[in-house]
């Protein structure tokens, strides 16, 4: 049987919807993009040593972190428009509280509220894709997503030197957050609503060969016919609650999620170790953010790749090549430290690591799309974000723990254990909870 969830009309209409879809994660992206690089300079302008200033920047992702579940239960109950344009108000409180911040306290607040916004802006559109978009497209569609915050991060640090070198005043940098803020809360309540009008066609009646995604400990094989998911007047389903959904989907989470994580915590400490290992082999300042630049260049530019590549031939052809690059990078590198041509290596696996991290662009969002209840999934992506920013928050600890009691090619080197452990899970896991995807 034909599904017509794949119709060329249904994917003119989401690229039709294209500025409200994925308008808002870029306003917000550059504009974080922006600011993320200069709060450790306002912070230390405050009177923060070198630690102080450090933990204060760590505030946008414990920020995060702790905004994901809350924001899953608004997205479940007002919906997904009214969750962002809520969040853009109380991040413009942030915004602010950063610009005007007597002391160092507040401004730590402050950075810890707009990362509690943050997880709103991400979960709502990933809760939206996973209700709208067809099954046989929605990689795709969620590693563009995906390449909207790499944008943002990408072009907002260029952005943010601009300002400087117009201004000469970090606060610059923040009131163009608060633009990018009010631009964003603009878009969302005067635009189009792509939540009324953006849907999958859908059978009214499920078919007998359709697959229930609800965890339930068995492999899950064939593909799911798309159909159009009730929704309760304003939210996104009858809502379960968050506690009750992270207990029922508990397998799921504890196996496929872990292995989630693994990737989440391999991508973060690749921004903590190439900075280190550059200052650790004695590269100067300028040719470190070259490496470092030339490795988010070809990670951003692969982005869309991996959306093809999970859509065409199945989830785990970009999750594995991605774990197993990064993996493999991280480990090859440990090994390069005391080399003669240590700075030779130190670009070459940059650039692997950058390739691995483009081509798992939206893995993260599509799995957890994959495996939500349909019916009602912010809770369910709450805990599923939750899980996988905690592995991302954790890697830069334990790089500076072990490397600290023992040395940073060991601590790369287990990065490196992490990936490829995390490779095996996915080969594990994937199979059994992720439906077949046929082109």
């Amino acid at each position: 049987m034909t599904d017509h969830a794949d119709s060329p009309t249904a994917r003119d209409v989401l690229w039709r919807f294209g500025p409200m879809v994925y308008g808002p994660t870029v306003l917000f992206a550059l504009g974080e993009g922006a600011v993320i690089p200069l709060i450790p300079v306002i912070a230390a302008q405050l009177g923060a040593d070198v630690a102080t200033a450090a933990l204060v920047a760590s505030a946008l992702v414990v920020g995060q972190l702790c905004g994901n579940i809350p924001a899953g239960w608004a997205v479940a109950r007002i919906g997904e428009r009214l969750t962002m344009a809520i969040a853009g108000l109380i991040s413009l409180a942030g915004v602010v509280g950063m610009a005007l911040a007597p002391s160092l306290g507040i401004f730590a607040i402050a950075v810890f509220l707009i990362g509690f916004c943050a997880a709103a802006f991400g979960l709502a559109r990933h809760s939206f894709m996973t209700t709208r978009v067809p099954l046989s497209f929605r990689a795709r569609a969620l590693s563009l997503l995906g390449g909207t915050f790499r944008l943002g991060m990408f072009v907002g640090p260029f952005v943010a030197a601009g300002l400087l070198a117009l201004f000469g005043d970090e606060h610059a940098t923040i009131w163009f957050f608060g633009g990018c803020l009010v631009a964003t809360v603009l878009l969302v309540l005067l635009g189009p609503d792509p939540e009324r009008r953006l849907f999958a066609p859908a059978r009214t009646e499920p078919d007998e060969d359709a697959v229930d995604t609800e965890d339930t400990g068995e492999a899950v094989t064939g593909s799911i016919p798309l159909r159009r998911v009730p929704r309760a007047e304003g939210g996104s389903g009858p809502g379960t609650g968050v506690i009750r959904t992270m207990w029922r989907h508990r397998r799921v989470l504890s196996t496929l999620g872990l292995a989630a994580a693994s990737l989440s915590a391999v991508r973060s400490a690749r921004q903590v170790v190439l900075p280190l290992w550059g200052v650790s082999i004695g590269l100067d300042a300028q040719t470190i953010a070259l490496v470092v630049g030339i490795s988010g260049a070809i990670d951003f530019a692969l982005f869309y790749a991996s959306g093809q590549v999970m859509d065409r031939f199945g989830r785990l052809w970009a999750a594995l090549p991605a774990m197993i690059l990064m993996g493999a990078g991280f480990v090859a590198l440990a090994f390069t430290h005391d080399l003669p041509q240590a700075a030779m290596w130190f670009a070459m696996f940059a650039a692997v690591l950058g390739v691995g991290n483009g081509l798992s662009s939206g893995i993260l969002l599509t799995l957890g799309a994959d495996v939500a209840p349909k019916a009602d999934p912010a809770p369910f992506l709450g805990s599923w974000r939750t899980l996988t920013d905690a592995g991302g928050a954790v890697a830069p600890l334990l790089v500076s723990g072990i490397a600290a009691v023992a040395s940073l090619s060991v601590a790369t080197g287990f990065m490196g254990a992490i990936g490829l452990v995390g490779a095996l899970a996915f080969v594990r896991w994937v199979p059994r909870h992720v439906p077949r995807v046929h082109p």
